[in-house]
């Protein structure tokens, strides 16, 4: 039995809810009418009675293989009457009482709004949740999200919570309780009431370029190091990991470092880095220590191989600055993934090997035993997952390859998969587009994760080294068989071709992008270049996920292309860092974003927070200086490459009593990894306090002994070709010039093209007049051959004074 089998998970997959929510998913409502103050909820204590053996505006509700009973009863919290929904067996799914999907019950709620939902309640077992359905104008009722997990009580207990903003499109809603283990929930007096609008339009402290578009600023200190990896650390501290930076030079001294940059000071403390951690893998795990896994063996020889990666793995522990050795992996992993999964185990794909060729073997870190497992404890299938490919974890602890990667084409078939370790299937997902484009696009899941909606950004391909491109792609893996649609094209900016900047014009956007999660619920994306290493384009937007839009802001003044990164800080702000063009230079500058949030006034405060520590389904309750409208989890950055699949904001539903707010803990790890997490409270305007850090325990730590995960039936039917693990090998055929880099000249940190970018002639003064414009500088050519045709007179040096007058 390999370690992930020894966590139980229990998967909630099913053909289609078996409750109202699929019967009426068509159902055409009449004209709403507006929200009153007064209990939106009909027949709130069940007292009139309808069909079916159920109260009036009542319906049952929910699915999956479990045996069941709704019944009225006599023992009410007041009045007559109560419902008790029983599960005297389950294997999986849910039993609800739900509010009626019809337009004579349902409530009528209204877009941006939020109401605050009560009830009283017993219940005999620990898993059970508030559960809330929606009604979208266009596609009928569907899931929304659970707010609350409610405690066992033997006696009549209160319960409430306040909902998000209501989704734009959204005409009414339906709520109730599910139970999803084996026992009884019975309640009465459910109650809804609309939020009162009390907050004034926010004041602007800033200029009104500021107030609609944040700021960038460069920091006095450079970063000291040549970091390409950024991991924001459970202190507010940030690690940057170099390893050799990409030098020849400092791989052959054996110079590696790392940073520990302080936002608080502004100062950096150098790390003694014990190898080469140059294109590793890294996460946090549970503890708020950092796995870092593999990195790079050898730099390619013209030639001959390519880059190698060693099985080496260490442990980052941020309260000593110090790394220490894990055992090894059992292959080499030179830009290999890193995903945490809901019972703190990390799996990790893909990569190159010791010999310079792709890892086709699958890792698995075992969290209780400290160890990466043995190969034969781990599920392989044999698949060669390419470079840093994006491996998101779903909500059922399967992981979606969204098909962002870095380096070159992407995987055989459509570009994007769902990956079921428990089953070792992988299945095909469709709607891509241009899946061969999108080398070092980004990939993340949106907020909050409850909504399972994952959004994809840019890319191009540094093999054929087309122009990057401007789409981003959308997928809701609520969906029975989830595909990707189209999403709204990037905003374009200006692009640096060599003689100053210039706007981007037809489909030219940018890979190389950063895509950061914002408190406010936003996704701020910036950074990129054009090219393989060149052509840096500054242009930064922000992603509104309610509406489905882009809205351009300021642009950060400094390049940021490959081996770039940007990342959100405690306080609110956004960190960028890093670029290393085809010339081999490196931009030790340091930007940050302060974004327009923060130019809106005073911000709400978190007075005091009972309890850093905290349990999946617990109730925890802060204090706040002022209203907030919601408060979340962001799981601080481990990020490299465009690439941060553990990056996530998990919404905490609010019960609101004066500056006392209660936050509901989501009862599943799947949604919310354990570990360390930033907790930001928000205000209706979307200024966000400073973050205070939290500890979400796992992976048994629920708020009872024997509570479960409410898991959904989401991705139940996918369409696309299923495969189960193909035939042992040991590797795959990788070419040594994966990385889009001719390495016959100049030093191995200069990456000279091996296809130029379009609109660049296949002569040599066209070709060597790009370098020059690019600022290469004198390139010695290696090996002897001259693939590119860069040293027509053989003298040993691209590009030379003889070079350019050669016929």
């Amino acid at each position: 039995m390999s370690g992930r089998e020894r966590h139980t998970r229990t998967y909630r997959r099913s053909a289609a809810l078996a409750g109202a929510g699929a019967l009426t998913a068509g159902l055409l409502l009449t004209a709403p009418q507006p929200a009153e103050a007064a209990n939106l909820v009909k027949n709130p204590g069940f007292e009139t009675a309808g069909t079916d053996g159920m109260p009036y505006c009542w319906e049952k509700s929910g699915w999956g293989d479990n045996d069941f009973t709704f019944a009225t009863t006599s023992d009410a919290h007041s009045g007559a009457e109560a419902m008790k929904v029983t599960l005297t067996r389950r294997a999986d799914g849910d039993r609800k009482a739900l509010i009626t999907e019809s337009a004579a019950c349902a409530p009528v709620v209204t877009a941006g709004k939020q109401y605050d939902l009560s009830l009283w309640y017993k219940s005999t077992t620990p898993d059970t949740a508030v559960t809330l359905f929606r009604h979208d104008a266009t596609a009928g009722w569907q899931y929304w999200t659970d707010l609350k997990t409610l405690d066992m009580a033997a006696g009549w207990t209160p319960a409430s919570v306040r909902t998000p903003e209501v989704p734009a499109g959204t005409d009414r809603i339906t709520w109730g309780v599910s139970v999803y283990g084996t026992g009884s929930a019975t309640t009465d007096d459910y109650t809804m009431e609309q939020v009162p609008d009390t907050v004034p339009p926010p004041p602007c402290t800033g200029t009104a370029q500021q107030c609609a578009d944040g700021s960038w600023s460069v920091l006095p200190t450079q970063n000291p190091v040549r970091s390409m990896h950024s991991v924001v650390l459970d202190d507010g501290k940030v690690l940057l990991i170099a390893g050799s930076g990409n030098s020849e030079e400092n791989f052959a001294a054996g110079s590696f470092t790392s940073a520990v940059y302080d936002p608080a000071d502004g100062t950096y403390k150098v790390i003694p880095t014990p190898k080469d951690m140059f294109c590793s893998g890294h996460v946090q795990l549970q503890d708020g220590r950092v796995l870092v896994m593999s990195g790079n063996k050898a730099y390619p020889v013209a030639g001959g191989h390519g880059y190698e990666g060693f099985k080496d793995s260490y442990v980052f522990d941020p309260k000593t600055e110090t790394y220490s050795r894990t055992n090894d992996l059992n292959d080499g992993h030179w830009y290999p993934s890193a995903t945490e999964l809901g019972n703190g185990d990390v799996v990790s794909f893909g990569g190159l090997r010791e010999d310079s060729t792709g890892s086709v073997t699958a890792e698995y870190w075992s969290d209780a035993q400290q160890k990466w497992l043995a190969l034969s404890q781990v599920h392989q299938t044999w698949s060669y997952w390419g470079l840093y490919p994006s491996m998101i974890l779903m909500q059922d602890g399967r992981l979606f390859y969204s098909g962002s990667h870095v380096f070159g084409n992407n995987i055989p078939g459509t570009g994007s998969a769902i990956y079921d370790y428990d089953a070792n299937t992988v299945t095909q997902i469709p709607g891509l587009r241009n899946k061969d484009e999108r080398d070092q696009s980004a990939s993340v899941l949106l907020p909050p994760a409850q909504d399972q909606r994952v959004l994809t950004i840019g890319g191009g391909n540094i093999d054929s080294n087309p122009d990057a491109n401007r789409l981003t792609d959308l997928i809701d893996l609520k969906q029975a068989s989830p595909s990707y649609v189209a999403g709204p094209p990037l905003p374009q900016g200006t692009v640096d071709l060599g003689n100053g900047p210039v706007a981007e014009t037809g489909d030219q956007g940018k890979m190389y992008v950063s895509a950061v999660l914002l408190p406010d619920g936003k996704v701020l994306e910036t950074g990129g270049a054009l090219h393989n290493r060149a052509d840096p384009v500054h242009e930064s937007s922000l992603y509104d996920p309610d509406s489905d839009t882009f809205d351009p802001v300021a642009a950060d003044p400094e390049a940021r292309g490959y081996h770039s990164s940007a990342f959100l800080l405690p306080d609110g702000r956004v960190m960028a860092t890093g670029d290393n063009p085809g010339n081999g230079t490196w931009n030790h500058n340091v930007s940050i974003y302060t974004p327009p949030y923060l130019y809106r006034g005073a911000r709400p405060t978190i007075t005091s927070l009972i309890d850093t520590e905290w349990k999946y389904g617990d109730t925890q309750r802060i204090t706040v200086d002022r209203p907030i409208a919601k408060a979340e989890l962001i799981r601080p950055a481990a990020v490299t490459h465009s690439s941060d699949p553990n990056q996530r904001f998990v919404d905490l539903p609010l019960s609101v009593d004066g500056d006392n707010v209660d936050l509901n803990v989501t009862s599943n790890p799947d949604l919310a990894p354990p570990g360390w997490y930033m907790l930001f409270a928000v205000d209706a305007n979307g200024v966000p306090s400073v973050a205070r850090w939290v500890h979400l325990q796992g992976p048994a730590a629920l708020g009872a002994s024997d509570a479960t995960a409410h898991v959904h039936s989401f991705a139940d039917s996918p369409q696309g070709k299923v495969s189960g693990p193909g035939g042992k090998r040991t590797s795959q055929p990788v070419g040594p010039t994966i990385s889009g880099c001719d390495r016959h000249y100049g030093s191995v940190n200069v990456c000279v093209p091996t296809v130029f970018p379009p609109g660049v002639g296949r002569t040599t003064a066209a070709r060597c007049g790009w370098l020059k414009r690019n600022q290469y500088g004198r390139l010695k050519v290696d090996g002897g051959d001259d693939p590119l045709g860069l040293d027509p007179d053989r003298d040993g040096v691209a590009c030379g004074k003889g070079d350019l007058t050669q016929r």
